[in-house]
């Protein structure tokens, strides 16, 4: 073969290796529990007071506002945008499944989905009071949550910084890494009773010119699945914490609603909590 057809080839390699380089993209969607509820802009501090919880609990549950620093993608080959941000409409799936199971829990006698709409973003604990007066609601479930896809060789660490801690998630080439984190609050005694995180790790083979509509299907996947390990750690959590107020009395004023039976505590271990807490008080 000619020097001269041999240096065009090479000349074409490289030209398709530089497209194929400029192909790689990173795309990312998140939510902030503490944008929500401690934003800059409030510049009194939060002081929580001990809880006042009457069971069974009405909780409400709800996504908190996207944060506005998540970032768009463009598929090269085909020149559209994407985003991996949830629909209103899958978030409400994503909640319903999480009331589903809260709905069988003794110590829970109502849960409500609510409409993230109705969260204003950065609304602190003000927007929270607005929203147990609609609902009529004690306790609230807020869910945030943190998505990255990458399309690249390199390697991915997300690190998402949650109430209590960061939480460190590694990805590799199509990879689509989610985190969703729940806390629970008294809204009353601002008052943080426990949380629960899950995460996911959806990795993908896309083509490149199927690679938008994979990657919204597995952000949809990693969302689900995170979900469903949020769930499962959830009701760990929530038997930490019953646990807790059994051994901790002082850390909550336990009351029961007319008329409960249930056994969120135990019927004998309930008794014997009031007690304790009454007893604890006279000191």
């Amino acid at each position: 073969m000619p020097t001269s057809h041999i240096t065009k080839i090479m000349i074409l390699l490289l030209i398709a290796l530089g497209i194929s380089g400029c192909a790689s993209q990173r795309a990312s969607t998140k939510s902030s529990v503490m944008d929500y509820l401690y934003p800059k802009t409030v510049e009194t501090y939060v002081e929580p007071s001990i809880p006042n919880l009457t069971i069974p609990l009405r909780v409400g549950i709800a996504f908190v506002p996207e944060s506005t620093s998540g970032s768009y993608a463009q598929n090269f080959w085909t020149g559209k945008q994407y985003s991996s941000a949830l629909t209103e409409a899958h978030k409400n799936q994503l909640l319903q499944q999480v009331a589903d199971n809260f709905k069988e829990l003794d110590v829970v006698s109502d849960i409500e989905v609510i409409p993230t709409a109705y969260l204003t973003p950065q609304g602190s604990f003000a927007n929270l009071e607005q929203i147990k007066t609609m609902y009529g609601i004690d306790v609230i479930a807020l869910v945030s949550y943190d998505q990255v896809q990458f399309t690249d060789e390199s390697m991915l660490s997300l690190s998402y910084w949650t109430i209590v801690g960061a939480y460190v998630v590694s990805g590799e080439k199509n990879d689509t890494s989610t985190l969703i984190d729940t806390v629970v609050y008294d809204i009353d005694s601002k008052k943080l009773l426990f949380r629960a995180p899950g995460t996911s790790k959806v990795v993908g083979s896309a083509t490149p010119i199927n690679l938008s509509q994979e990657l919204r299907a597995d952000s949809l996947e990693g969302f689900e699945q995170a979900t469903n390990a949020m769930i499962g750690n959830l009701k760990l959590q929530l038997e930490k914490f019953k646990a807790s107020l059994k051994s901790n009395p002082e850390t909550a004023n336990v009351t029961f609603r007319e008329g409960y039976r249930g056994g969120a505590l135990g019927g004998l271990a309930l008794t014997f909590m009031v007690f304790f807490i009454a007893l604890f008080r006279k000191k």
